[in-house]
């Protein structure tokens, strides 16, 4: 059990550094990552015009639930939005893990937590994206539906939308996903590949899930519990997305022709071969089920996510790409936005728009990277087929239930090696990354440009004087 609520360290948007040069950021894409680019950026005094090509900012994310990691939400807690966290998503206390048995339990560490400044919640994508936007334009950043970007300009100084309209820029975020305009121009090659693995996503109200006696044991813990089953060559989860306690549900299993995108949508008989020998619980969902079927992609990150001119930089997917269904994408995505904000917070001059568009690359890369393997080897380790391997695990995991202990809780048996590595990430800090860079190296190179110019300077009255006195 936790042992009282963790607390919420708080930065504020009122407290945060404002940039001594103020500029000008148009951001393509109005998803998640883009509209917290918006956020972030005007936290900071920067301009900020969100353009989404679609019709509204919501989009297929309405019929998604998302998980958050405490690295996520410990951004929204320092940024002081922790109450409009609260009012569409729930704190997820504890996780329990069958095969169809019962493997064990886990409640998450209160003192990890703790270090950590946040929690795991889960929540609708589109009430995710609704905040953001609400959050954006009460602090004065613009946002326009229906604004597809058609062209950028040689100088990356502007953009063309389909109504012929210009927008002219100081900066161009490229937050519009992998098979945008922007990664269109920093990686033309850019392609998709399967990762092996397709994804079943759905939403089931929870007055469907309360009608069900078996079902209803789902909500009705002491604790707000998300459910993980492993499987020979498939896996499931699903967990209550904020107060209507309404279940997200993901199926795994091995790619068999299924499509990018959200639009391949089942029926429930067409969905009930997937699921077919699995535990009584999960064939009941999917009766209920009408799931979209993703193909889970993997896609190379381009090797440069700032262009030539600097001044355009992706983030988000558009940089790299996670595939839907695993728990970090989202956060990766929000920390950009900070690291981003918080280098732009110490802009003073035009000189350090792309040593910043540069360090920003530098700190996010190999983060991202380490991250993505992390969450396809975690789906990869729940669908592991049956074996001495998973014989092993399961019966480490029992006897460690059985002892009462936590199932997920490191020790020297190698069994949760994975898991161990998961909660190091959650104490990473996006803001004093960027502060980090800055003090051992933006303020180096600050000293080293006032240096040079006091040598200019000291030269250039040298050479004056020398010349009046030749005179």
């Amino acid at each position: 059990m936790n042992d009282g609520p963790i607390p919420h360290p708080t930065r504020g948007h009122e407290s945060a550094k404002k940039a001594t040069l103020q500029v000008r950021f148009v951001i393509i894409g109005g998803g998640a990552a883009g509209l917290a680019c918006a956020v972030a950026l005007r936290r900071v005094g920067h301009q900020a015009i969100v353009l989404e090509k679609g019709p509204d900012f919501v989009g297929p994310s309405k019929y998604r639930g998302i998980r958050m990691s405490p690295n996520m939400t410990k951004i929204f807690n320092y940024w002081g939005m922790r109450d409009k966290v609260g009012d569409i998503g729930c704190v997820m206390d504890r996780v329990v893990l069958s095969r169809p048995y019962l493997l064990g339990t886990h409640c998450w560490e209160h003192e990890m937590l703790k270090e950590a400044g946040g929690e795991f919640m889960a929540l609708y994508h589109s009430d995710l994206r609704q905040m953001l936007l609400q959050t954006a334009c009460e602090l004065g950043a613009e946002a326009r539906a229906n604004a597809e970007v058609v062209e950028i300009a040689e100088d990356c100084r502007s953009v063309r939308l389909a109504s012929g309209e210009i927008l002219e820029a100081d900066i161009i975020i490229g937050a519009d996903g992998s098979q945008g305009i922007c990664r269109k121009l920093l990686d033309p090659q850019s392609s998709l590949k399967s990762s092996g693995i397709m994804l079943f996503n759905s939403v089931i109200p929870a007055d469907r899930i309360y009608a069900d006696p078996e079902l209803r044991t789902l909500l009705q813990q002491d604790q707000v519990t998300q459910w993980v089953w492993f499987g020979h060559e498939r896996a499931s989860i699903c967990f209550p997305i904020g107060p209507s306690q309404d279940i997200a549900w993901y199926f795994f299993t091995l790619d068999k022709g299924a499509h990018e995108g959200w639009n391949d949508v089942l029926t429930p008989e067409e969905f009930a071969p997937y699921v077919s020998g699995a535990e009584p619980r999960l064939q009941k969902l999917a009766a209920l089920a009408k799931p979209a079927r993703i193909r889970m992609i993997e896609c190379d990150f381009p090797e440069d996510w700032v262009h030539d001119t600097g001044r355009l930089v992706l983030v988000g997917s558009a940089a790299h790409p996670y595939p839907p269904g695993v728990i970090y994408g989202p956060s990766m995505g929000l920390e950009d936005a900070s690291v981003l904000a918080k280098l732009f917070s110490h802009l003073r001059d035009e000189e350090q728009i792309l040593p910043f568009l540069h360090a920003f690359q530098n700190l996010r890369e190999e983060r991202c990277q380490k991250n993505l393997a992390l969450d396809l080897g975690n789906t990869w380790f729940m669908m592991e087929p049956e074996g001495e391997g998973t014989a092993q695990r399961d019966s480490m995991m029992r006897a460690k239930h059985d002892q009462g202990r936590d199932v997920l809780s490191g020790d020297d048996d190698g069994n949760v090696a994975q898991w161990d590595h998961n909660r190091e990430l959650f104490g990473y800090d996006a803001e004093d990354e960027a502060d980090n860079w800055w003090v051992q190296w933006g303020l180096l190179q600050e000293r080293a440009n006032a240096t040079r110019w006091e040598d200019n300077t000291r030269l250039g009255m040298f050479s004056l004087d020398v010349n009046v006195r030749a005179s």
